[in-house]
């Protein structure tokens, strides 16, 4: 198989995404991992183990995870002659983990691989501080129990105080601004309103409503917890949302100026998506059903305070590649951390100025129709359990094309930090 051979996705699943309540969720990253492969592997026609590798995006497994793809891999019954392993690539995780998985097959390393992304947002651990630690330490080393007694009096009750993973992954430690923050410079540089942001949030739970009452989200897998509550579908959709309620809100990044709000960013979020990719050989081999063909993927870097631009960094050099306009692609999928940030990547392609200096191009690329993105609603609706949302994307366009006839998707996401990551696929004809 050459490096330019399409490759092909033949199935994939997804666990519900369970919004983060402030407490510890039901499920371990490693769970909702193996809750959305085991119907999935099982209703394929080859065993688990004929699969040549299982590549997993996560950022923050817990300590009892480490190399959760391999844990996963294991617990789905893919056997341990299997190779497995996990990416981290921020927000972009999963979709790393199919990235890697063409380029594998691509190669000829491999014919089939299970890829996606896992996150156990409500599960982000609290640490203990450098002084806290250098305390235990010194308790550890102490052998006397007079040097035990010494050390236990320089205890102080603000040593407990904790370091918050998630909020300390969700903010960038080169330009020291959080994701929100970097929303809030992306609106400021686009003049994005806070209206406009309220409006598209609504949008976004409205359509995720109208999508879930329609029962078409057939990529979800249901779950089940040791309580026996059972989970079927994503559960921070508003079927009441508008924008007038969200203008209730507050600004959570500036508080004074801001427009960012936790109405138009996306929620913090449980969940875990995978896909199955084959070779044509592999195809033919197992007699495998096509759902779509993956023909290129692109990760572009750009200023860290501006990252949620990053998706037409990445999504600008995979059209000029195939000579593409906006028009030759029929639905698009664009990861909604933020509304500003989808807002702002669309208001990017519009403007001349910054398609001409930041992106190469002699003229603007153009305005994508509203009608035309993330039409079942995105991540503000559902939430974006970050090492999950890459492979999400790709699944669900997969079936949009499906569900509307449609041959070509675009799917696309911003990664803290400052990069993008764009794939572009075509239905199986």
């Amino acid at each position: 198989m050459t490096a330019t051979e399409p490759v092909c996705i033949v199935d994939g699943s997804r666990t519900p995404f369970i919004k983060s309540r402030n407490v510890p969720g039901p499920f371990a990253a490693s769970d909702l991992a193996v809750y959305a492969g085991r119907p999935l592997l099982a209703r394929q026609p080859f065993a688990p183990s004929d699969l040549d590798e299982v590549i997993l995006g996560c950022i923050m497994p817990s300590p009892d995870e480490a190399n959760i793809g391999r844990v996963v891999s294991l617990r789905l019954g893919c056997g341990e002659n299997v190779p497995a392993w996990t990416v981290q690539r921020n927000c972009g995780s999963g979709m790393q983990a199919i990235d890697s998985g063409v380029r594998d097959i691509q190669s000829g390393r491999a014919e089939m691989v299970l890829a996606g992304g896992t996150e156990a947002m409500s599960r982000a651990p609290l640490l203990f501080g450098n002084a806290m630690a250098t305390w235990f330490g010194n308790l550890s080393m102490a052998r006397t129990l007079g040097e035990k007694l010494r050390v236990a009096a320089r205890f102080r009750p603000a040593l407990l105080t904790p370091v918050i993973a998630l909020i300390k992954g969700l903010t960038d430690p080169v330009c020291g601004l959080n994701m929100g923050q970097t929303a809030e410079v992306v609106a400021h540089r686009f003049g994005i309103t806070r209206e406009q942001m309220d409006e598209y949030a609504a949008r976004s739970h409205l359509r995720l409503h109208a999508t879930h009452t329609a029962g078409k989200l057939p990529e979800i897998e249901v779950m089940y917890d040791t309580d026996g509550r059972f989970y079927d579908h994503d559960d921070g959709v508003r079927a009441d949302s508008s924008a007038a309620k969200l203008s209730k809100l507050k600004p959570a990044f500036d508080r004074e100026f801001g427009r960012v709000t936790p109405g138009n960013s996306s929620q913090i979020t449980d969940g875990a998506a995978w896909v199955i990719l084959a070779s044509e050989a592999a195809v033919a081999k197992h007699k495998l059903k096509v759902m779509a063909r993956i023909v290129d993927s692109e990760w572009a870097g750009l200023s860290p305070a501006q990252m949620g631009l990053g998706p037409v960094h990445a999504m600008t050099p995979i059209m000029q590649r195939h000579s593409l306009g906006i028009g030759d692609i029929d639905y698009w999928e664009i990861n909604e951390a933020f509304a500003a940030q989808v807002l702002g990547c669309l208001a990017a392609w519009r403007e001349e100025k910054y398609c001409r200096e930041q992106l190469g191009l002699s003229a603007p690329m153009g305005a994508i129709p509203d009608d035309r993105l993330n039409v079942d609603g995105g991540a503000i609706a559902l939430g974006h359990p970050v090492g999950t949302s890459g492979a999400r994307i790709v699944l669900h366009l997969c079936h949009v094309l499906a569900d509307r006839g449609a041959r070509r998707g675009m799917a696309a996401l911003c990664i803290g930090g400052g990069q993008g990551g764009a794939m572009l696929i075509e239905r199986a004809a």
